[in-house]
């Protein structure tokens, strides 16, 4: 088929990329499959290799395969981490972090890289969020974590200056124990969250330092915790890739019990 009869037929793209895409919805198409070549595409559609090119480009887009240099377009694997925001609260070993204990329960290999560990003034949504004065500094943590050799998320904590400074939570590296209990060793333990959780596309340094395929979306999970007097001590912002996250909440009812002030 020349290329002038194919650019007559329009939506062709749209009709191979639909077609390929209900392929790897149905599993006829696996996670790490790789697509059939340009050629072959051609010839079962009848169409110019441009056309093809057009469809893949399509389903690259919509982040469901990706191309490996020299080798092919493949669909895309699946294998999701389960975070679990409420595993915050819960009882671990005193002498292991949230992001190491959420690898041992989903037996996954893992690592923390601590990009930056520094005081800076906040922008205006974590200094409302922290209810600080204007002007008054925050320390900040900003973190990539790594699973099975991808970054997966990043977990980015702001603190007031004057709850942390000279502590162990402004340690540029790992805190083995947890930042979360340098804090309650300061006299601020967070027994309360509220998380807002945002679904967007990444902006182009989110997506460098994710490593994200085009087409990826993300979650912004903004963390803000409180301590026992009810005071916001903690901004943790956090970037879950839509093709890594599963994002599990667990709700209970409060009794009347649960509602009774502590003695």
């Amino acid at each position: 088929m020349t290329a002038a009869r194919d650019h007559r037929r329009p939506g062709a793209a749209d009709r191979i990329a639909q077609d390929l895409r209900e392929k790897i919805d149905s599993g006829e198409l696996g996670p790490g499959d790789r697509l059939p070549l340009t050629r072959e595409l051609t010839e079962q559609y009848g169409v110019t290799g441009e056309t093809v090119r057009q469809a893949i480009i399509k389903l690259k887009a919509a982040g469901v395969v990706r191309s490996k240099q020299g080798s092919g377009v493949y669909v895309r694997e699946w294998k999701p981490l389960v975070y679990r925001p409420q595993s915050e609260f819960r009882r671990k070993p005193p002498a292991v972090d949230i992001f190491t204990n959420l690898l041992q329960t989903e037996g996954r290999d893992g690592m923390q890289s601590i990009i930056e560990v520094d005081v800076e003034l906040p922008d205006e949504a974590v200094r409302q969020r922290l209810q600080l004065a204007p002007g008054e500094p925050v320390a900040f943590r900003r973190r990539t974590s790594f699973v099975d050799g991808l970054p997966f998320a990043t977990d980015d904590s702001y603190v007031p200056l004057r709850i942390v400074g000279g502590s162990e939570w402004m340690t540029p590296g790992s805190v083995e124990r947890g930042t979360n209990q340098v804090l309650a060793e300061l006299g601020h333990e967070l027994v309360e969250a509220l998380d807002e959780i945002y679904p967007r596309m990444p902006r182009p340094a989110e997506m460098e330092r994710l490593a994200l395929p085009a087409g990826t979306p993300i979650a912004e999970l903004i963390s803000t915790g409180h301590d026992r007097e009810g005071m916001p001590v903690q901004v943790t912002i956090c970037l879950l890739p839509g093709d890594r996250h599963v994002v599990v909440y667990e709700r209970h009812r409060r009794t009347e019990e649960d509602s009774e002030p502590a003695k």
